[in-house]
Parts: structure tokens; C-alpha cells; sequence
């Protein structure tokens, strides 16, 4: 397996999302939300793109997005992988003195997986629900 950084394009994006049944935004969405990715991570077997990772932020805040491995290659440790280096990638990003908060949703039935990797069910004494608004047109 091959890991690579900051290089994940809009057909390989919509190719995963797929693999898991996820819906896709519009093209244009999509671009511009790869564009102004912070840092991407996608694993790659034989030439075909079967993990990614995304995180999105302000230096600060920073939010894990589109953790997907195609459902052939699940249970292999890529999830694993694809999220420990989203974590020291912020880890690198945080000064000395500085704090860093990590975000996500994960999906109904894989907060077990995140919470392997250290992340918190909310809320708990810190913090309330998360929440959240869509909006579709």
C-alpha cells in the first residue's frame, strides 16, 4: 500500500464516495472543496486510489472529512493509517504553546474506530452535542 499526500482529485473523491453508497455534491462543490483542502491523504493498491482522508480548518480548529476506504479493502489498517497521519499533520501544524482541536462526525456505527484512535464521544464534560445544518437547493 502506498500513501500519498495532497494529491487526491475529483474523480477518485467521487469514486469513494460511491464505493460506500455516500451521495456526492455538485462538481463545482466538490473542486472547490478539494481546492481549499488543508491536506489530503489517499491510499493507493495497484494503481487504483482505494482510501482517502481530508481535513479542513484555520489552524486552530481543524475537521477530519471523507474518511472512506472502498469496502473490499476495509479491516486492513488504511482507515487506521489515513487518520494517524491527518493527526500528525496537525500535530506538525501546532506550535509550541499552541493548542489544536480535531473534529469529526463519524458515521453511525464506526465511533468505536475513532475512539481507538483517542477521539471522545460528545459531549462529555467539555463539551455539548455537536450539531449540525444542512442545506440543499
Amino acid at each position: 500500500m502506498e500513501y500519498k499526500e495532497n494529491v487526491l482529485f475529483y474523480e477518485d473523491y467521487c469514486e469513494l464516495r460511491k464505493s460506500v453508497g455516500w451521495l456526492l455534491f455538485s462538481k463545482e462543490q466538490t473542486q472547490k472543496a478539494l481546492a481549499n483542502s488543508l491536506y489530503t491523504v489517499i491510499a493507493v493498491k495497484d494503481s487504483q486510489t482505494v482510501g482517502m482522508g481530508r481535513l479542513i480548518g484555520d489552524g486552530m480548529y481543524y475537521m477530519v472529512v471523507d474518511i472512506v476506504v472502498r469496502p473490499n479493502y476495509q479491516r486492513q489498517g488504511i482507515g487506521n493509517k489515513i487518520i494517524n497521519m491527518i493527526i500528525e499533520y496537525v500535530d506538525r501544524e501546532t506550535p509550541i504553546g499552541g493548542r489544536s482541536s480535531i473534529h469529526l462526525i463519524a458515521e453511525k456505527g464506526k465511533e468505536t474506530f475513532y475512539e481507538k484512535i483517542g477521539f471522545r464521544i460528545i459531549p462529555h464534560e467539555f463539551c455539548g452535542s455537536g450539531m449540525r445544518k444542512v442545506i440543499h437547493k
